[in-house]
């Protein structure tokens, strides 16, 4: 069974062209002009459920902008995208419910708030059944190591600390499906094995299928059967 099928995806932007001086700025505000970027170029892909996919390509190949997309954040300008069987941008709230993310760059965290409030929150917004939240909790915590930093507010986590709780929040509610986006970039090493091993627990034993985007290519080389590579 597929968990994600894309097919003939492309995003095109559209970039402001004005030229410099009061001349220019009057210029462009009675005749606009535009000139068009292809972030995402004709891409073509299928994701297997249970599959772990790497996502490589140089800084501006379009891996974010496709990770956009298929989370229901960005608009695809052409193609259809198909996760869990849902349009992800014309079905946000069903695709919301079936999907984690990190992106590394961003948390979920609530800046002023202890972690563990933040989970309770997430307990609430995804309406996750009692039993199965105090088990995912209680796991997640033992293989990340985060009881040490529950009762602390994101705002004063190292980046460490923060990463591996924006982890562990992403899959509490037992997503089929999970987007990770550079999510251990700037990382020291012990962290990264520990959010690897983290990883590979729940992509096995949940079958949760992922797909993730990095530099650093041994960990996923360690971690994923599969690579898809965009380029230009």
């Amino acid at each position: 069974m597929e968990s994600i099928a894309v097919n003939n995806l492309y995003k095109i932007y559209k970039i402001s062209q004005r030229q410099e001086g009061f001349t220019g700025m009057v210029k462009y505000l009675f005749h606009p002009q535009y000139k068009e970027k292809e972030a995402v170029k004709g891409i073509s892909f299928s994701i297997h459920q249970g599959e772990c996919v790497a996502f490589l390509g140089a800084n501006g190949a379009g891996k974010s902008t496709t990770i956009k997309m298929l989370t229901g954040i960005m608009k695809p300008t052409e193609g259809k995208i198909s996760v869990m069987g849902n349009d992800p941008f014309r079905e946000r709230i069903r695709n919301a419910g079936n999907i984690g993310v990190v992106f590394g760059q961003k948390t979920q965290l609530w800046w002023d708030i202890p972690v563990k409030d933040s989970f309770e929150l997430l307990h609430s917004i995804y309406e996750i059944p009692d039993n199965v939240y105090e088990e995912n909790l209680d796991l997640f915590k033992k293989i990340l190591e985060l009881e040490t930093f529950m009762d602390q507010p994101a705002r004063k986590l190292s980046l460490g600390q923060r990463v591996r709780a924006d982890i562990a929040a992403a899959p509490l509610h037992d997503p089929p499906v999970l987007f990770l986006d550079e999510p251990t970039i700037g990382l020291d090493v012990a962290v990264k094995q520990k959010v690897y091993q983290f990883l590979h627990y729940i992509n096995k034993e949940k079958k949760i299928t992922i797909l993730l985007t990095s530099h650093d290519l041994k960990d996923m080389e360690w971690l994923c059967r599969r690579l898809i590579i965009l380029e230009k």
